[in-house]
């Protein structure tokens, strides 16, 4: 079977098996794609939007995340229907349908998404550790860093660990909450009162502000990124390729994604229905800030509420970190065909969201930091628009969804979401701009900047949703990172005259050197090359005489007489310092054609820490490397 695209999270594709299983067993194999999704729902970002909104509005806006978690069990399941009937998550299936110019921008905006997302896990974080541990805004920023790290280990775990530890991080967050509601003791009248939706329209003050924090509680809650993401978790599941397969892995992910968002709901309830109770209900109407939040659980509960306050806000933010970072593979892979490793792809992102609260922190001070999340998420509603409306194009194609084509009720439900997200953020813009000219009607860099950037993303949005209605049944390949298979017609057998054999003086030393003369046989002459890393050799090179360096110079001649009494043509070769650049040089010097190499075996966090010495040669040398990994017991 030729594949025409790149597996989506190649490295776990597939890797859950739920064939095989019935009953409860089968949907416990299923259970898992869905909660990673569910953190980007109650991250940082919803706690400083719900803790506004219930302080400022009391329980008028639970209709809001009530309407919210709808629209994101809506479309959540568009986007795992599509992974598991094409095959595809969505970052690829835009590739195939829009062309390379409009695939860059949609990249640029869902990167920016991911980087606003990440800026409110930084910000949480951070804050998170201040109110437990005293730690300077400052210092806890810089330290979120780290957590690539952490990531690095449970992604090199498999799925389902890295699983494991979001669900453990979800239940911190839940009992924290439920325990915090008993704390509280919220009107439930009033609350059920909340369900009830209010205008945002009127025009007022108020209304405004309502709408504004409205807008920020959909762009934490239905969030981009996770768009992307849940269509591309489904695949880990190995499922039968037929309709009744489809059928069976759709039903599954449905009952994962209710669970997991209802969930979700909850604890974003919960932490609006807590400010309302604890600040609105006491006159503390203006408590934007997650740490004036925290000083004010302290005063009016003591400190069990607070405590559970802060361990909550580190592990939401802890979690959701990890998400955004998949989801950042995703889009990178998907729309521009870029693949990097994942802790480099990772310390990017982080690094480009630390920038923004690092200069807020400096410059506005701590209180500026609440503002900077509220706007984070608003920036991740204005790009939801780019991700839902591919989505529904996709998932409404039926040459290519056949009968899993979303139905009319379906579609119909899904465009009224798309168009009440569009237009309550051109709303926002458009008050926002009318802000800034009558604020300032002299300021150049509002019509030079700003006005013609929306004018352009406006542009953009109408041409993602105009392109697959004009070109309906145009669909490319995908233009893999490793291309297209070319057309094989005659293969001869490669001889190589001068082999090298890297050598460490460790088991995996027999292992090459016999996978070396498998393919030279005895006519080949072989080169042994030992590079001394001693520190007297990093300065000295070939004049070091240490005691290592002559053990080093024994041991490699005891090799050579052996390769030499068996009837081979063998020398050695003692390269020093820096061991890729040593066996490079000698590899050149010596005209080598081809080289065996011998793998640690290092795991991916002692491969980050140390390097892997065979892809600094791979990139150094212009000869075929053969990597011979060690045999485990």
């Amino acid at each position: 079977m030729n594949n025409t695209h790149n597996e989506s999270l190649g490295n776990v594709h597939g890797s859950v098996t739920t064939e095989n299983k019935t009953g409860w067993r089968k949907l416990m194999a299923f259970l898992g794609p869905a909660y990673l999704v569910s953190v980007g729902y109650m991250d940082p970002g919803n706690w400083a939007t719900d803790i506004a909104g219930g302080s400022a509005f009391g329980y008028k806006l639970i209709w809001v995340l009530f309407v919210s978690n709808l629209i994101a069990l809506l479309l959540q399941s568009l986007a795992a229907r599509l992974g598991i009937v094409r095959g595809l998550d969505l970052a690829q299936a835009s590739k195939n349908s829009y062309p390379r110019f409009a695939n860059f921008c949609l990249y640029i905006l869902a990167q920016i998404a991911i980087i606003a997302c990440d800026l409110a896990e930084i910000i949480g974080m951070a804050i998170g550790l201040k109110l437990l541990f005293h730690l300077p805004l400052i210092w806890g920023v810089s330290l979120t860093i780290t957590d690539t790290i952490l990531m690095l280990y449970l992604m090199n775990k498999g799925m389902r660990k890295l699983e494991g530890f979001i669900i453990s991080m979800i239940f911190i967050v839940g009992l924290s909450f439920l325990v915090e509601m008993f704390i509280v003791k919220p009107d439930v009248i009033e609350v059920a009162k909340g369900f009830i939706p209010t205008n945002l329209f009127k025009g007022d003050k108020i209304s405004q502000q309502m709408l504004y924090i409205a807008i920020g509680i959909i762009g934490a809650t239905v969030m981009p990124h996770n768009l992307y993401l849940h269509s591309s978790l489904v695949q880990t599941r190995k499922i039968t390729r037929t309709e009744e397969g489809f059928r069976a892995a759709i039903k599954f992910n449905l009952f994962d994604t209710v669970i997991a968002l209802n969930l979700a709901f909850f604890v974003n309830a919960a932490i609006l229905i807590l400010a309302a109770s604890a600040f609105f209900r006491n006159g503390y109407f203006e408590v934007a800030e997650i740490q004036d939040a925290f000083k004010l659980l302290e005063h009016i509960f003591g400190t069990i509420a607070p405590t559970l306050f802060a361990i909550a806000l580190i592990a939401s933010g802890q979690s959701s970190t990890i998400t955004g970072t998949l989801a950042g593979q995703i889009i990178m892979e998907g729309h521009i065909n870029l693949r990097i490793e994942p802790w480099l792809r990772r310390l990017l992102t982080r690094i480009l969201a630390i920038v923004p609260a690092v200069f807020t922190i400096l410059y506005y001070g701590e209180e500026g930091l609440g503002k900077l999340l509220i706007l984070s998420q608003v920036v991740l509603s204005l790009q939801l628009g780019f991700a839902v409306i591919p989505l529904i194009h996709f998932t409404s194609d039926r040459k290519r969804m056949g009968k899993f084509a979303i139905n009319f009720q379906t579609r119909a439900l899904a465009w009224a979401s798309a168009l009440l997200i569009v237009a309550l953020n051109a709303k926002l813009v458009y008050e926002q701009i009318v802000d800034w000219v009558s604020g300032n009607p002299s300021s150049i860099w509002i019509y030079t900047i700003v006005v013609p950037i929306v004018i352009g993303v406006a542009i953009l949005l109408i041409y993602v949703f105009i392109r697959p209605l004009l070109f309906k049944h145009y669909d490319r390949p995908a233009i893999v990172p490793h291309g297209i298979a070319n057309a094989i017609t005659e293969l001869d057998a490669i001889t190589y005259s001068h082999i090298a054999i890297t050598i460490d003086f460790s088991k995996n030393d027999t292992d090459c050197l016999r996978h070396a003369i498998m393919q030279g046989g005895k006519k080949a002459d072989y080169t042994l090359i030992h590079v001394v890393e001693t520190a007297g050799a990093r300065y000295y090179g070939g004049q070091v005489l240490d005691n290592e360096t002559q053990i080093d110079f024994d041991n490699l001649d005891k090799y050579v007489c052996t390769l030499k009494n068996l009837g081979y043509n063998a020398q050695g070769q003692i390269g020093y310092g820096n061991p890729a650049s040593a066996i490079a040089e000698i590899v050149k010097d010596e005209k080598v054609d081809f080289i065996v190499m011998g793998s640690h075996g290092h795991k991916a966090l002692k491969d980050l820490i140390f390097g892997t010495t065979v892809n600094s040669v791979r990139h150094k040398v212009n000869v075929p490397v053969l990597v011979v990994k060690p045999q485990s017991n």
